[in-house]
């Protein structure tokens, strides 16, 4: 017989106690009016970086889609089943949403399997065939002349953000809002060991540090 995991009822208690008190209230609100939130994040599954931490949002505030590489694929009504598009599409149609945030990190370790070639990624396999999205056809992503491998990660990191972005304006739902000003589309990347944050300046086209 499997037990639920006992650090997680552990904390489901401490939120009993604690946290849920303070915003009983707001859980009411919402169970009964529904969510409405202003501001979607795509960001990467890695257990580092979690957007309500991040941000430090309360219920209800955030919309969150989360998978390998903080990735969004290009618009493909193809008939098959799209997780990431479904999300969206119930954001912006529905929630109408006014702001997305592709949020992506350091050591972000689909990007470095990604970069290695390394098991468990190969063609063939779930890993291989999502950071597939992150290559049009006929690109080459490599190490430049005189970069580090450390370089090299952190501009890949960053460039799957830029491609994110690139690839939510596939999107007719999302360019429409977008191009009448209802709808605004950001970059984000966060250093898991100092807690920092950058925010794209997209006129730059540059990360710029957030200072606390």
């Amino acid at each position: 017989m499997t037990s639920f995991p006992q650090h997680l009822l552990d904390g489901y208690r401490a939120f009993t106690s604690q946290r849920l008190p303070t915003e009983q209230t707001r859980y009411r609100e919402l169970s009964e009016r529904g969510q409405s939130p202003a501001v979607m994040v795509i960001g990467c599954c890695d257990s580092r970086v979690s957007p309500e931490v991040i941000f430090d949002a309360g219920p209800g505030e955030l919309f969150v889609v989360r998978n390998v590489a903080n990735l969004v694929p290009v618009y493909q009504p193809d008939g098959g089943a799209h997780g990431v598009s479904a999300a969206l599409e119930y954001a912006v149609n529905v929630l109408r949403i006014k702001h997305i945030v592709v949020l992506g990190h350091a050591q972000c370790g689909g990007i470095r399997a990604f970069i290695d070639k390394t098991d468990p990624l190969s063609p063939s396999d779930f890993i291989g065939r999502w950071m597939a999205m992150f290559i049009k056809p006929g690109e080459v992503v490599e190490q430049r002349e005189r970069e580090t491998m450390h370089e090299f990660t952190i501009r890949i990191e960053k460039a799957a953000i830029f491609r994110s972005l690139e690839n939510l304006m596939t999107f007719p739902f999302v360019r429409a809002r977008v191009e009448r000003g209802e709808m605004e589309l950001h970059g984000a990347y966060f250093g898991v060991a100092e807690g920092s944050l950058f925010v794209l300046d997209q006129v730059a086209k540059e990360f710029r540090s957030v200072v606390a």
